[in-house]
Formats: structure tokens, C-alpha cells, sequence
């Protein structure tokens, strides 16, 4: 086997489709692992592995991408149906005032409200341990008309990294993501030890909330598959994985975002809707009320 290849685990009974990406020499080379689709490392000996066919990994892929389309399909359509707010009652209200100007003042008579308003959403800066899951994201981020900046940094070196990128970037929300998992066996699930990267993801969401300690100011996401959900939060994070230390999808946490940045900042986002809007849904995401970052304008200019 080598580096590249797509193989399972056998003492997991072929759970999770893995990629090579490294051999650590020694008497046993010892193979490592990240998930394909799915934010998890792992490192196992070639007695344990057993390679996927091409036409299995495909059929993975094929599985994977129909779920993302469909959520991306259905964030679409619920946004237009609803303006850009997220929150189709405060926007009927907003239209509501502007119908009531028009009656009350003869200049307004012929604007038309609905091609009057525009709006900004949240800024994003997501930080992600893996240069080829940023990328997707990236991809995501721009279909989903998103302002994101990327930056790849390895989730060690994260804590360290974390503030100095914000004060350049200045985002309204921020991901910090990679790879993740337990180790086999555990028995204490509170334990950060007993995680490849929980740490890490503490470490960062600590080192932001002392540079802004405001949860609606600077929204953070925090974690990756199995992470260690309750420290994460307890680090400050508004919302991170994963409660059930589940695995989830690389686009978790683009999905979490992108309820919260095209969320009116008057409206307190319920939680129960920004789960629903990713892939793993409440096993694997979860979070603290936050306001949204969607701010409307008015009214929009005749020269753009």
C-alpha cells in the first residue's frame, strides 16, 4: 500500500473510507489516515488495512455530494423565499414600515421596497487543518455567496495562529477545523488526552474569547469529527462538535456559517435551525443561541 490510496479499517469492520497520507517507518511502518468526506484522523498498521475499489469509492462520493446538493438546494430556496434575512416574519415587518412610509410621504410614492433593500452577510475566516477539505469549503463558501477567507494552518499550531489571523482578516465568524477522533477504548470522554486535536481547538477558542469575549461580536465554530464538544463550548465557542463524538461532514461547519451569516442581526437564531442545516445533524453539531450577522441596507444605490 501506499500513500494515496484509499483503504478500512478491518477491527472496525470497514466503517470509514480512509486516505493514505503518510508512513511512519519502523519495525511496524505505521500507516496514517484522514477520512474521506468525513473530518477524522487515524493511524493503523498495514495488517489492519485492506484497500476500497475504485467503483466503491465512487459510489461513497456519489452518496456524499448528492447530500450536499440537496442541502445546498434547500439553503437556496429557503433563502429566496424569504429575502436574504433568514427570518421571513421580520422581513414582511421591515417591508411592513417601508409601505407605511409610502403612505405617510409623497417622495416615496414610487420606490419599490423589494428592489430598494440589500444586504451584507457575515464575513467568515475559516482555519482548517486540511489544505484539500479548505479547498471544498472554498468552493462551497462562493456557491453559497459567502465572503470567506481560508487559511490553511495545522491544528497544533492554531492557538498560536488564531488571533494575529482575525486581527488581519477581522471576520464576523470564525472556523477552526481539521481533523479529529478518540482514541480506541476510552472510557473518559471529558478527558482531552484522549484526542488527537480537541486541544488544539480549546487552546484557539480560548485564545479568541480573551481577545473578544463577546459571543454575538465574534461567532466561533470550534472541532472536528469526535471532538470533545463540552470543553470546546466551555472554551467559549458558540458551536462545535460533537456531542456524541460522531463523525462529521467536511461541510459541517461551512453550514453552521451559513445560517448564521445570512441571519438577520436583529433575530436570535434557534439552535434546532442551524442544526437542520447541516449534514450530520444533531448528533454531531451543537451550540449556544447567537444572533445573526445579516445586516440589511436601505436604500440600495442606483449605480451598482
Amino acid at each position: 500500500m501506499k500513500i494515496g490510496d484509499v483503504v478500512v479499517r478491518k477491527s472496525y469492520g470497514g466503517d470509514i473510507a480512509f486516505k493514505i497520507i503518510d508512513i511512519v517507518p519502523g519495525d511496524n511502518d505505521v500507516y496514517l489516515l484522514k477520512g474521506i468526506n468525513l473530518r477524522i484522523e487515524a493511524d493503523s498498521l498495514i495488517g489492519d488495512l485492506e484497500l476500497v475499489a475504485d467503483d466503491v469509492v465512487y459510489e461513497i462520493d456519489k452518496v456524499f455530494n448528492k447530500k450536499v446538493n440537496a442541502s445546498i438546494k434547500r439553503i437556496l430556496m429557503n433563502r429566496n423565499g424569504g429575502g436574504y434575512r433568514g427570518d421571513r416574519a421580520t422581513a414582511i415587518d421591515f417591508k411592513g414600515k417601508i409601505k407605511e412610509m409610502q403612505s405617510k410621504q409623497e417622495k416615496y410614492k414610487d420606490f419599490k421596497d423589494k428592489d430598494m433593500i440589500f444586504g451584507r452577510p457575515g464575513k467568515i475566516l475559516h482555519v482548517d487543518g486540511d489544505a484539500e477539505y479548505l479547498e471544498v469549503c472554498l468552493k462551497t463558501y462562493k456557491q453559497l455567496s459567502l465572503d470567506a477567507v481560508g487559511r490553511v494552518i495545522l491544528e497544533k499550531n492554531q492557538p498560536s495562529e488564531i488571533v494575529r489571523l482575525v486581527k488581519e482578516v477581522k471576520p464576523d465568524i470564525v472556523v477552526i477545523t481539521g481533523h479529529d477522533g478518540m482514541v480506541k477504548g476510552i472510557t473518559d470522554y471529558i478527558d482531552l488526552d484522549n484526542y488527537r486535536n480537541s486541544r488544539y481547538f480549546v487552546e484557539a477558542v480560548m485564545a479568541l474569547r480573551t481577545y473578544n469575549s463577546n459571543y454575538d461580536d465574534l461567532v466561533i465554530f470550534a472541532g472536528a469529527c469526535q471532538s470533545c464538544y463540552e470543553a470546546i463550548l466551555d472554551a467559549g465557542a458558540n458551536f462545535a462538535s460533537a456531542p456524541n463524538r460522531v463523525l462529521i461532514h467536511c461541510l459541517d461547519p461551512v453550514l453552521v456559517s451559513e445560517k448564521i451569516a445570512y441571519t438577520n442581526i436583529e433575530t436570535v437564531v434557534a439552535i434546532e435551525d442551524v442544526i437542520q442545516n447541516t449534514i450530520t445533524g444533531l448528533s454531531g453539531i451543537g451550540g449556544l443561541q447567537t444572533r445573526g450577522k445579516y445586516r440589511e441596507g436601505f436604500p440600495k444605490s442606483q449605480y451598482i
